[in-house]
């Protein structure tokens, strides 16, 4: 049997001017997890895409266990074993889990000439039980799902068609600790049958950890291949990454919590039916409050509640210096706040519009003029041209189409259309989600900066080490209450809060 289970030759993909892999070159040993690294725009992601059948190359070829391989669509690369997991959501919201589970293969199902939803119900049962993955409900709707068990159920879909070969498109940050635990001990148990991962994550150290060998791509082309031993260091894979020296932490240094006396928000019994539970809560100038909790702790929920987006909410949220209570997102934007969701590309931007657009419409307010409320087109392209120099946004142009970004780069799109405001408090749910190394040092960067100036943000994380490294404050999250509050002067440990989160 041929030890590699995946060659790739001198594979070329194009859109447009931008060269996104040029001359790729790789071979996948079989039963390995073989990592992926590079920055955003790199092009790990328009590689998987080829190689699950997403998109076809310009030129060169694959080897599949030795034969020629070329997927003319993901259900063709499925048929031959290889699956995908892709890092933005694939799911079909409309659709109950167990469809969205078999979608493209719902005509193994048939009984007497029908699809039979009670089979594929029980097939879908059968392989989250099979895999361990609990608290998904089958007859529910995919939209209805949070951010990560949509994850979950990728995850199982792609791995319900018994795949030699799994790709994990920057799953790890879209979920908690319990279900990265849980993710963990499916790949161990996957790669001990003689399966292959390869897997793309930002998190240098978690690549480092858990694959077998990475290989590094910069400017769409492959720098170089190596073993994940003792000797590799996260600094070394970084400066392979990017190019130049990134060593040491991007977190903050100091020991102390420090943030003004002032409050900017105050929350007071916070409840949402099945979601919150008394949640009570200051926010204060200068301050970054960091909200942590296992998956079904309830910290996004907590970020959408102060917004207005949960219905039946209940409490009192309330702008401490205007004095004004917050009741829907717009007393939120009225009172010189902003919330960034967790699901950028659903919540947060307008995919099919162009960068000008999605940064100029929060601040349409405030630029337009007379009693018409007319927007001059040059003050919406000076604003966007200003953000998008400011957060070094990387695309052909302010006009460039947002859903054609990297990233890293829609982020720096979704935050630098907040940020480039007056802002006196922000709420960011999970800010680093799906960025790399060099964006996410950036937006640390941004947020120190914002705190500097005295703007109040609730950081809600899934990533511990981000909450450690940045926040004054750490709010841990169970069940939809707040069990305990940490100050930085205490000394922020991951035992600590992990112990107090389970």
């Amino acid at each position: 049997m041929n030890k590699y289970v995946l060659e790739i030759e001198n594979l070329d993909k194009r859109f447009g001017p931008t060269h996104a892999n040029r001359d790729i070159c790789l071979k996948v040993r079989r039963g390995q997890v073989h990592g992926l690294a590079g920055e955003n725009g790199s092009g790990k992601s328009t590689l998987a895409s080829m190689i699950c059948g997403i998109q076809k190359p310009d030129s060169g070829r694959m080897l599949l266990n030795g034969q020629p391989y070329a997927p003319e669509s993901p259900v063709d690369a499925n048929a031959m074993k290889v699956a995908m997991v892709v890092q933005e959501l694939g799911v079909v919201g409309t659709l109950p889990v167990a469809m969205n589970m078999f979608l493209g293969r719902t005509g193994d199902f048939r009984a007497n000439g029908f699809i039979s939803l009670k089979k594929i119900e029980q097939a879908a049962k059968e392989q989250l039980e099979r895999w361990g993955i609990k608290n998904i409900p089958l007859g529910a709707m995919a939209e209805t799902l949070s951010i990560e068990q949509r994850k979950m159920l990728e995850l199982v879909r792609a791995l319900s068609v018994d795949p030699d070969v799994l790709i994990l498109d920057e799953i790890t940050q879209a979920l908690s600790h319990d279900n990265r635990e849980a993710l963990y001990r499916i790949m161990e148990e996957f790669t001990k049958k003689g399966h292959t991962i390869l897997l793309i994550t930002h998190d240098i150290e978690e690549m480092i950890q858990l694959c077998d060998t990475v290989t590094i791509l910069r400017d769409g082309q492959v720098v170089d291949t190596v073993d994940c031993d003792e000797a590799l260091t996260p600094d070394q894979l970084k400066r392979m990454m990017i190019g130049r020296e990134i060593s040491g932490h991007y977190y903050r240094t100091d020991t102390e919590e420090n943030y003004e006396e002032q409050v900017i928000m105050e929350v007071r019994d916070l409840n949402v039916p099945h979601k919150l539970k008394n949640i009570s809560f200051d926010l204060h100038q200068g301050e970054i409050l960091a909200v942590c909790g296992l998956s079904d702790a309830g910290i996004h929920s907590l970020g959408s509640a102060i917004f207005g987006l949960e219905e039946h909410r209940e409490g009192h949220i309330q702008m401490k210096a205007q004095n004004r209570e917050i009741r829907h997102s717009r007393d939120i934007l009225a009172t010189g706040g902003a919330y960034l969701s967790k699901d950028r590309d659903s919540d947060g931007l307008m995919l099919s519009a162009s960068i000008k657009d999605n940064i100029f419409l929060p601040s349409a307010p405030e630029i337009a003029v007379g009693p018409m409320k007319f927007v001059h087109p040059g003050k919406v392209k000076a604003l966007a041209l200003k953000a998008s120099e400011a957060f070094d946004i990387k695309s052909t142009g302010i006009d460039h189409i947002t859903k054609r970004l990297s990233g890293g780069n829609k982020q720096k799109v979704n935050l630098s259309r907040w940020l480039i405001k007056d802002l006196k408090y922000i709420i960011l749910d999970c800010p680093t989600r799906g960025v790399d190394v060099g964006v996410k040092a950036y937006i640390y960067e941004v947020m120190t900066k914002a705190k500097e100036k005295g703007v109040a943000i609730l950081l809600i994380s899934d990533e511990l080490q981000e909450a450690i490294g940045m926040a004054d404050r750490i709010m841990v999250m169970k069940n939809g209450e707040m069990v305990r509050t940490i100050r930085r002067s205490e000394g922020f440990t991951e035992e600590a809060i992990i112990e107090v989160m389970v």
